[in-house]
């Protein structure tokens, strides 16, 4: 139980950065979108290619850093783990439910089924996340989450 808590945890903490990055508007985490929908926006002069690659970097590393973390304190500090086993089931359950909810709740529902992320002067370049671009999110999910997840355990029990 204390697991699916964290992985919401982590799911609304996935929520707020998203909206605290399009705070000013879509447009700030246009990074996000595909490489079409970022040119269209630097020549409707909504943003330049040196803001979308210092957004890009915030967005990445801040998300990254925070969720590293996250999952950390989650597994070590209040759950207790003590081994490579434990850690790593514990991240990994946390960090698939942080991941379906992404691919489910942000990448299909919220960006492609709403105008939540809707750059002005790109409605026609919908939908933001294309069908191949969908399946490699999912392959990340499901192939790069658990390797994450083994390396911080391998790491943490190297450690502890």
């Amino acid at each position: 139980m204390m697991l699916l808590l964290e992985g919401l945890l982590m799911c609304l903490f996935l929520t707020l950065f998203c909206l605290f990055g399009k705070r000013n508007g879509a447009v700030q985490l246009v990074h996000l979108y595909e490489k079409d929908v970022q040119e269209r926006a630097v020549s409707l002069g909504l943003i330049t290619p040196d803001r979308i690659r210092r957004n890009m970097c915030l967005f990445r590393w801040g998300g990254m850093v925070l969720y590293i973390a996250c999952l950390l304190v989650f597994a070590y500090a209040v759950n207790g783990a003590h081994t490579f086993a434990d850690g790593f089931l514990q991240m990994l359950v946390i960090l698939l439910i942080m991941g379906v909810y992404d691919r489910i709740v942000i990448d299909f529902w919220w960006v492609d089924h709403t105008d939540g992320w809707l750059i002005p002067g790109t409605e026609d370049l919908r939908p933001y996340i294309p069908a191949k671009v969908h399946l490699q999110k999912w392959l990340l999910t499901l192939v790069v989450y658990p390797a994450m997840a083994a390396a911080l355990a391998g790491v943490m029990s190297l450690i502890l």
